[in-house]
């Protein structure tokens, strides 16, 4: 079949207050993890903000993800036992003089947040050619990634926190979750309303990590970075 003929219309240009919120709003986007209120998400709310995942670019246009909507408090506890069972393996990887540190941080709101999304990319969507994914099977995944960023900075414009937790065996949530084989889990979410956040990154005000510089990350033409990082200097002590 033919493709339709199409035209460009004329790009929107923001104004400057339109401009700076976004840029406000990708600075004051959190990981948030204890700080949900535990009242529900209105509806058009929630409607507006997976819209706005929806939105997201995708290779070939195939569009796959799916939004899996957990609010049951049962499901939600075989979550967090999953999590909390795969978070001691965790600890366990980390040196001896880090894992008082580790088991410290507050990793997941699974329980006290009011909704969970499970992002899924359907990795079947499109046929078995997806232009665009023809050399780069993982075009898939990183459009879901897309519409996970798209839905946490739309989540920080309404007034919802967000938190994504990592901390899984895959195997034990595609249980909990009914997910078939095709289909990859790319993020465990926790949504809620919040009043209180850090007022910058938890990790960063806790002392595990810092920020690193822009302009050493920032590169002309080709790579011209240094080796990788000792491991002792990876993650500096809390404090």
């Amino acid at each position: 079949m033919p493709l339709s003929p199409a035209r460009p219309v004329p790009a929107r240009i923001f104004t400057q207050a339109e401009r700076q919120a976004f840029y406000d709003i990708v600075a004051a986007r959190r990981d948030v993890r204890n700080e949900f209120e535990d009242r529900p998400i209105a509806e058009d709310v929630l409607k507006r903000i997976l819209a706005a995942a929806h939105a997201a670019p995708s290779v070939g246009f195939m569009q796959p993800w799916n939004f899996i909507l957990i609010r049951d408090p049962a499901r939600r506890q075989a979550v967090q036992a999953a999590f909390a069972v795969a978070n001691e393996e965790a600890a366990a990887m980390f040196p001896d003089e880090k894992q008082a540190a580790y088991r410290a941080l507050k990793l997941e709101g699974i329980t006290k947040a009011p909704l969970n999304i499970a992002v899924t990319c359907d990795r079947s969507r499109g046929g078995r050619v997806v232009l665009g994914r023809t050399h780069n099977r993982e075009m898939d995944i990183y459009s879901t990634v897309c519409a996970v960023q798209n839905l946490w900075l739309a989540a920080r414009a309404e007034g919802i926190g967000m938190g994504w937790v990592s901390i899984f065996r895959p195997e034990d949530l595609r249980r909990i979750l009914g997910v078939p084989d095709h289909v990859e889990i790319v993020a465990y979410l926790c949504l809620g309303h919040v009043s209180e956040l850090y007022d910058r990154p938890e990790l960063a005000a806790k002392g595990w990590r810092a920020r690193l510089e822009l302009e050493t990350l920032v590169m002309e033409e080709g790579w011209t970075g240094a080796a990788p990082e000792e491991e002792e200097d990876q993650s500096p002590a809390i404090r």
